[in-house]
């Protein structure tokens, strides 16, 4: 199926691990252009020499998210090094486990800078090369915006934040032909949520309990089939979709979890 992504350009942001990493080589893979943006320094690089062997093109520059300059910063690089801005995915951010208990008002505010006020900035910055290109905006959020998780509140709030941005500005851009939409994962094994697994007493007996409320086949999502729905989300076959929370969890978010236990009668 050809996805029309030739020599586009795409900016990913926290693209060089877990979940970013498998959307950039997919576009990659598809003839796309991916410039990376995070603090992954070792990965990204390795990413991109891993991508220039298969005669990709891709681009990683090292930047922290949290402020307007910074994004705005990444945004005239990717312009200076490609011409164009064709898409953004911003992904870049993590579960940090501050809880309204536990927490403090100081923490809130750098969870939420962590994870939710670049998405803004970077889609600001791009706006003017979207409108050129009729481009797209990928926002990639989290179950905890709907099941809630305990623990972690600016992170969940970070993530409902980020789907009630999908539907905004799907519609503020609809009069430029900019599409806008999200996918919500579940629970997929990237290196961060690996170390969350290994800080407790038994990780092979916290996955296995994990699993087991996946409804379909009992396992986490793989990062490359967050990439497939990614990549078509981006793609011109995803034409006339937009404002929409697309979940790829095994059924995680919306079917009943005790089905799980009745794959076998």
């Amino acid at each position: 199926m050809e996805l029309g992504i030739k020599n586009k350009v795409f900016i990913i942001t926290g693209g060089a691990e877990g979940i970013g990493r498998a959307i950039a080589k997919a576009i990659v893979s598809e003839g796309g252009i991916s410039f990376i943006a995070g603090l992954a320094r070792e990965a990204g690089e390795s990413l991109i020499q891993e991508i220039r062997e298969r005669r990709g093109a891709a681009h990683f520059k090292f930047q922290r998210l949290g402020s307007a300059e910074s994004c705005k910063e990444i945004v005239e690089d990717c312009i200076k090094t490609y011409g164009r801005i064709d898409g953004l995915v911003n992904n870049a951010g993590g579960n940090d486990g501050i809880s309204l208990e536990q927490g403090s008002p100081d923490a809130w505010i750098r969870s939420l800078e962590n994870n939710l006020h670049h998405y803004y900035y970077m889609a600001h910055y791009c706006l003017d090369e979207l409108k050129k290109n009729k481009g797209v905006i990928l926002n990639l959020s989290s179950k905890t915006a709907f099941t809630g998780q305990g623990g972690t509140s600016p992170y969940a709030a970070a993530k409902g934040a980020q789907l009630a941005l999908t539907r905004e500005w799907a519609v503020e851009l609809l009069k430029y032909g900019i599409r806008v939409n999200s996918i919500v994962p579940a629970e997929v094994m990237t290196a961060m949520y690996k170390r969350w697994i290994e800080s407790f007493d038994e990780p092979d007996r916290k996955i296995a309990e994990i699993e087991s409320r996946i409804p379909l086949e009992n396992r986490m999502t793989k990062a490359e089939e967050i990439a497939d729905t990614a990549l078509f989300l981006l793609s011109s076959r995803s034409s006339h979709i937009t404002g929409q929370h697309i979940f790829v969890d095994g059924g995680y978010a919306h079917l009943d979890r005790a089905l799980s236990v009745l794959k076998d009668q």
